[in-house]
């Protein structure tokens, strides 16, 4: 079957209703974000083939059953490429259904990690291990905590305490990806003020591997809680037996969710998949009443006492001085 390639597709109202009913008819989810689109049409006009570039993923990607073994998934990714070439974006990821896998590896793409449902590649050969290779690396017990922080809040700095008194040595993991209130550098710098007097702490970035189940995309789900399931799986998987190893981690410490749901889905099923993999997970009860949504929502109403209350003072000065 022929295909004739469009890039910079602009997604009018009309041409939106004809990709979103395209994915939904190849089992993917359109939720948006798309910064370039590139189509594969057929001679009479219609989509059999579809791509997104979303900030440094590739996204949406689905091709008609008819273009297989036709050079169709090359063309999709070889534009999207250059595009995000042109961009001055050379570091790539991908996420797709499983059964995908071997038809990316083709078109220059490398596994970090997958489950029976899902697939997470990258562009780069040697990717994730320069990553795992830049972290300080400890002995004895080792434990960790990945945190938002956005900010640090006075519960932060209490879990941090709690899980550093029962290991050896403590790694917290400030998620890097730059989609919270505070920017990453300035959280990451609130969770090191914050904790720097806790001599057997390390803070370290997350970088663009440990990322939690909400930075997923899900939208090759058909249905949101299995998609919720399986994103926090494939997070799990990364960190269990890629990430952990590497780091001599035995012990994950996450603190009680009362206030998210889906947090505390994830915390569940954080306890179910890692001790399978030999590591531990102790849940920490939360300071009760102290949260970052609290804090934020305190800054909105410029009600600096309340939130002076609700964090380190290293991280009350950063407020101020930055934010306020």
């Amino acid at each position: 079957m022929d295909f004739y390639p469009q890039s910079g597709v602009i997604l009018t109202p009309e041409r939106l209703e004809k990709t979103v009913e395209f994915l939904k008819k190849m089992g993917l989810r359109y939720e948006g974000g798309a910064d370039y689109t590139v189509q594969l049409l057929s001679e009479y006009g219609e989509i059999v083939g579809n791509g997104c570039l979303c900030g440094n993923v590739l996204k949406y990607i689905a091709i008609d059953e008819r273009l297989q073994g036709e050079g169709a998934a090359l063309t999709l990714v070889s534009e999207l490429v250059s595009e995000s070439y042109r961009r001055g974006i050379t570091k790539l990821f991908l996420f797709t259904k499983a059964s995908n896998e071997m038809l990316f590896r083709g078109v220059g793409f490398y596994t970090v990690a997958a489950t029976r449902e899902v697939c997470f590649m990258e562009n780069t050969r040697n990717g994730f291990n320069s990553w795992l290779n830049s972290l300080e690396k400890h002995e004895g017990v080792v434990g960790a905590a990945v945190m938002n922080c956005n900010p640090f809040t006075l519960g932060h700095r209490y879990l941090v305490e709690e899980a550093a008194k029962r290991v050896d040595h403590l790694d917290v993991f400030v998620v890097s990806e730059d989609r919270s209130r505070f920017t990453f550098s300035d959280r990451f710098e609130m969770v090191r003020r914050g904790t720097e007097d806790i001599a057997n702490v390390t803070v370290q970035p997350s970088g663009d591997y440990m990322i939690s189940h909400a930075t997923f995309p899900t939208y090759f789900m058909k249905d949101d809680v299995d998609a919720e399931k399986v994103n926090a799986s494939l997070d799990l998987v990364i960190f269990a037996e890629k990430i952990a190893p590497a780091l001599n981690i035995t012990r994950r410490f996450v603190g009680t969710e009362p206030y998210c749901p889906v947090t505390n889905k994830y915390n569940e099923l954080m306890k179910e998949l890692l001790p399978q993999r030999g590591i531990e997970v102790v849940e920490l009860e939360r300071l009760r009443g102290i949260s970052a949504s609290r804090v934020r929502a305190a800054m909105d109403a410029g009600d600096l006492e309340t939130v002076s209350g609700l964090v380190p003072e290293s991280t009350f000065e950063m407020i101020r001085e930055r934010y306020m």
